[in-house]
């Protein structure tokens, strides 16, 4: 039986699912340093618990490790923000790749940080990623049902948007 514990096992399971799992922080985030942190974070969890996590069970362990560290940083942000009103909001794009973008990209951006997370989420992952419906469902913890109207409500917050979408 394969154990998590064996260096080939896991270094197979980062080689399969660290790349996913950054997309999937990084459109949460919309901070590549932080989504490569969560994922480093996420795995080095997994190595500490290997043999607690089957290799079958290994992918949602990092999927959630990961997800929950980006939630525990979301919330530090927020307490920090709150006790620094006098600071202006992060923002969560560069100024260097704005003036890079070409207009239409740059609408497109705009539109994309206009949704909110959960749709953002979900139109980057099976758009970008090609995730099924059912994989995303897994993923976010709900139902598929919940991920065809987040993504129905992002395509139609995008036409509205973007003209030529």
């Amino acid at each position: 039986m394969e154990n998590v514990c064996d260096e080939q096992v896991y270094s197979q399971l980062f080689r399969t699912h660290s790349t996913t799992v950054f997309n999937f922080i990084f459109y949460k985030f919309g901070n590549e340093e932080k989504a490569h942190d969560a994922v480093q974070e996420a795995f080095v969890k997994l190595w500490e618990n290997c043999a607690k996590v089957t290799p079958d069970k290994a992918k949602a362990f990092v999927y959630t490790v990961a997800n929950n560290l980006y939630l525990n940083v979301i919330k530090a942000e927020k307490v920090r923000l709150k006790h620094r009103p006098d600071q202006a909001p992060v923002t969560r794009q560069s100024p260097e790749y704005l003036m890079e973008e070409q207009e239409f990209g740059e609408r497109l951006q705009a539109a994309l940080n206009r949704l909110p997370e959960n749709q953002r989420t979900v139109f980057l992952l099976h758009r970008i990623d090609g995730k099924k419906y059912n994989e995303i469902a897994e993923l976010e913890g709900v139902s598929v049902k919940a991920i065809e109207k987040r993504m129905h409500l992002a395509l139609k917050s995008l036409r509205e948007n973007i003209d030529g979408i």
